[in-house]
C-alpha cells in the first residue's frame, strides 16, 4: 500500500484548523466542562468514522450521486445546527430574565455566579452523553465530511492497491489527528469556563455562539 502521507497530512490539518460546526459545538462544550469538550470531540470523530466507513463500502457513492439523498442529509444538518442555536438563544434571554428579575427583588448581584445551576454541576453521565451526542450529530450529518472521503481521500491513495483498505489506513490515522488536535483544543478553551460563569459574559457568549449556529444552519440549508 502506498499512498501520499504528506501532501494527505497537510490537507487534513488544514480542514482541521478552518473553523466548522465541529469547532463550535467542541468549544462551546468545553467552555461548560472539560470532560464535556471531550466528549463531543469523539461524538466527532464517531461521526467521521461512520463517514469513513460507508466511503469504504461505497455507500456515500450513491448519497453522492442522488440529489435528494445528498440534499435530505444537508437540510438534517443545517436543521440540527439550527436546533442548536436556538437552544443557545432562548437560554441567553432565560438568563437575562432571571438577572433582571433578581436585581427588582435586589438579590441579583451584579457579577456574581449565575443563578441557574452551572454546566459544571451536571451529572458526569448525562454531561458526557449531551457532548459525544452533539458532536455526532454534528458531524454525521454533515455531507461534506462524506464528500471528503468520497473526493478528497482517493487523490492520495495508489491506484493500484486496494481502494478500501487505503481509505480506511487514512481515515483512521484523521481521526487520530482528530482526536490529538480536538483535545488540545478542549485544554485550551476549557479555562473560559470561569469566566463565563459571570452572568453577564454567559449571556454574550451565548448569543454570539447561538446565532453563529443559526447562521451557519442556514447557510447550509441555502446551498441546497
Amino acid at each position: 500500500m502506498s499512498v501520499d502521507l504528506v501532501g494527505f497530512l497537510g490537507v487534513v490539518l488544514v480542514a482541521y484548523v478552518v473553523p466548522g460546526p465541529d469547532f463550535l459545538v467542541v468549544v462551546r462544550s468545553a467552555t461548560e466542562h472539560p470532560a464535556k469538550g471531550r466528549a463531543a470531540a469523539l461524538g466527532a470523530q464517531a461521526g467521521l468514522c461512520v463517514h469513513m466507513l460507508t466511503a469504504a463500502a461505497g455507500l456515500s457513492v450513491i448519497a453522492a450521486r442522488s440529489p435528494l439523498v445528498y440534499d435530505a442529509i444537508k437540510l438534517l444538518g443545517a436543521a440540527y445546527l439550527v436546533y442548536l442555536g436556538v437552544r443557545a438563544v432562548l437560554a441567553a434571554r432565560r438568563s437575562a430574565r432571571g438577572r433582571t428579575h433578581g436585581r427588582e427583588t435586589g438579590s441579583d448581584p451584579q457579577d456574581g455566579p449565575a443563578p441557574s445551576p452551572s454546566p459544571r454541576g451536571e451529572p458526569e453521565p448525562h454531561r458526557w452523553r449531551a457532548g459525544f451526542t452533539q458532536g455526532f450529530l454534528t458531524n454525521v450529518l454533515n455531507p461534506k465530511a462524506a464528500l471528503f472521503f468520497l473526493s478528497i481521500l482517493p487523490q492520495f491513495v495508489d491506484g493500484g492497491g486496494s481502494m478500501a483498505r487505503q481509505i480506511f489506513f487514512l481515515g483512521i490515522l484523521d481521526v487520530v489527528i482528530g482526536v490529538v488536535y480536538w483535545f488540545a483544543l478542549v485544554t485550551v478553551a476549557a479555562p473560559l469556563g470561569a469566566l463565563l460563569a459571570r452572568p453577564k459574559v454567559r449571556h454574550r457568549w451565548e448569543l454570539t455562539t447561538g446565532w453563529l449556529f443559526i447562521t451557519i444552519g442556514i447557510g447550509v440549508a441555502a446551498t441546497t
